[in-house]
C-alpha cells in the first residue's frame, strides 16, 4: 500500500473538488459572465454577413429602356460584363478571373462547366494578347 498512489478522497459537496476539468470555484466564471468580455458583441455582424446581405438588397435598373428590379450582385455582374465587351482590359481581365473563379468551384466536367466556349475563350485570349502588347 505504500508504493501505490492513494486516491483523494471524496468530499460532502462535489463542486469543492479541484482537478482537470474543474478550476476551483473562487476562479470560474459567474453567473452571465462572458469568458471574452471584450469579444464580439451579440448581434452585430461581420464583414462576409454584411457583404453578402449587401449584395442580396434589390436595385432598379433601367434595361433597354424598360425598368427591372434585380439584386446588386446581378447589376455589378452586368456592369463587368459590359464594360469587358465594350474593350475595357482591366474589366476584362477581372471578368475572365471571375468565370475561371466560378469554374474552378464547379463540380461539373470541365467540358460543361465554362461559361464560355472553347471559341469564345480563344477569341478572349487573342483580344488579351493584343492588348498587353
Amino acid at each position: 500500500m505504500g508504493t501505490s498512489r492513494e486516491e483523494p478522497r471524496a468530499t460532502a459537496e462535489p463542486s469543492k473538488q479541484v482537478g482537470y476539468g474543474k478550476p476551483p470555484e473562487s476562479t470560474r466564471f459567474k453567473k452571465g459572465q462572458s469568458g471574452n468580455p471584450k469579444g464580439r458583441r451579440k448581434g452585430s455582424r461581420n464583414l462576409a454577413t454584411v457583404l453578402a446581405a449587401t449584395l442580396r438588397e434589390k436595385v432598379v435598373v433601367n434595361e433597354n429602356g424598360a425598368r427591372k428590379t434585380v439584386t446588386k450582385l446581378e447589376a455589378a455582374v452586368k456592369q463587368l460584363v459590359n464594360r469587358a465587351a465594350s474593350g475595357d482590359l482591366r474589366a476584362l481581365q477581372q471578368f475572365i478571373a471571375l468565370a475561371r473563379e466560378g469554374e474552378a468551384t464547379t463540380n461539373l466536367p470541365s467540358t460543361e462547366r465554362s461559361p464560355l466556349g472553347e471559341l469564345d475563350q480563344k477569341v478572349l485570349q487573342g483580344i488579351l494578347k493584343r492588348f498587353s502588347s
